[in-house]
């Protein structure tokens, strides 16, 4: 049996030389980076160096990037704050954010007296930017737009330097969650009217329990977690050196070899999304997620012609044949419920069949595209 790893945007393979730096720094550099003496200071000159090179790639000051142990903390920490610190009583996100976001903002609005306005979604899964402006401009209070950048689902790409600038012009805050989107796209925040993000390590070839917080400066935020002054005061705790410098690496690695890797996986998504159409009559893609110039090229969300009877078994079926892919995200995999994000953009006829998530790397081929496709005609036409 083949074995087949299509699910990279729930999580990616590290690469060999992420392992080899973390292994390096276990071993030679444990000493606590809060600790005056060498030891210390030699872990410590690890996350200082982290910080200053991840800066450099958004375009952003080292002083504003917090770590944090991923995206999800990163989120939760830009949204609580927003409220506490800078008196945001309005919060306009959408129904298919990530659940980092959207259950975060949900548990806001049940205990403070803050307003949450949900933008339109057009059903190729993009934001509705008229709609979007006349809840800006109705606003009377400070608001805090959280919108991410990649649909972790979908791949559907917001408009961030529109976004941006819309905040902007009304005096608003803006989040955005670009899990998906660091390190598979040239990001310059410098360039953006961003305050805050969140991104996450496992998301291109880094570890899983890191990531960091884009923190605009003189924001105002106060610190979450006390205990030490560890990471500007914002987030109290011994740093993880190993996994910052296995992201360091990993981000380094990625925007060094971007365009080369970037144009490979656009050429394997479009030979998958063909594949497909060939093979598989009846299939659709979800929101834009064929067309490979208008949404992110690390996946696909395919709705497949297969009966109620099968439906329930199609993802065990994948998974005893060797293959590795998402119902929706990964955090709902393992859920019986549905896709809050296909609920939302899907007729009621293709809710009722079952849609699947590959998403791809580098490390991906053609031939493991044929076998899937393979697999997958030979389950619907049994």
């Amino acid at each position: 049996m083949q074995k087949v790893y299509f699910d990279s945007a729930a999580t990616t393979k590290l690469r060999p030389e992420v392992i080899n730096k973390m292994v390096a720094v276990l071993n030679e550099d444990f000493g606590n980076p809060s600790s005056t003496h060498g030891f210390g200071r030699s872990a410590k000159n690890h996350i200082e160096q982290a910080r200053k090179n991840i800066s450099k790639y958004l375009g952003v000051k080292a002083s504003e990037i917090i770590f944090t142990s991923g995206g999800t903390e990163a989120d939760n920490l830009a949204i609580h704050s927003a409220v506490r610190d800078l008196e945001v009583q309005h919060i306009i996100t959408s129904k298919i954010e990530h659940h980092a976001v959207l259950h975060t903002v949900q548990e806001i609005e049940s205990r403070n007296s803050v307003k949450v306005s949900y933008v339109n979604i057009q059903k190729d899964g993009s934001v509705d930017y008229e709609h979007l402006t006349s809840l800006l401009s109705a606003s009377n209070v400070k608001t805090l737009v959280s919108l991410m950048h990649v649909n972790n689902e979908v791949g559907t790409i917001l408009d961030i330097k529109r976004v941006g600038d819309l905040c902007k012009e009304h005096d608003a805050l803006f989040h955005s969650d670009m899990v998906q989107s660091i390190g598979h796209f040239e990001v310059d925040l410098s360039d953006l009217n961003v305050d805050f993000t969140a991104v996450s390590a496992h998301k291109f070839h880094g570890p899983k329990g890191v990531g960091f917080a884009y923190i605009r400066k003189n924001s105002g935020i106060k610190p979450q977690i006390f205990g030490g002054e560890q990471e500007r005061g914002y987030r109290a705790g011994t740093e993880s050196v190993h996994n910052i410098s296995g992201m360091d690496e990993a981000l380094k690695l990625a925007y060094e070899n971007l365009e080369d890797e970037k144009g490979y996986v656009i050429e394997l998504k479009q030979y998958f999304v063909d594949t497909l159409k060939t093979h598989i009559e009846g299939v659709k893609f979800n929101a834009n997620c064929c067309d490979v110039a208008h949404s992110t090229y690390t996946l696909i969300n395919v709705c497949l012609p297969i009966s109620d009877e099968k439906a329930g078994i199609l993802l065990f079926h994948l998974d005893i044949n060797g293959i590795a892919c998402s119902k929706g995200s990964a955090c709902q995999s393992g859920s019986g419920k549905g896709s809050h994000v296909l609920t939302e953009i899907l007729s009621e006829e293709d809710l009722q069949k079952p849609s699947v998530r590959f998403s791809f790397s580098k490390y991906n081929t053609k031939e493991e595209v044929d076998y899937v496709v393979d697999v997958l005609k030979k389950f619907i036409d049994q």
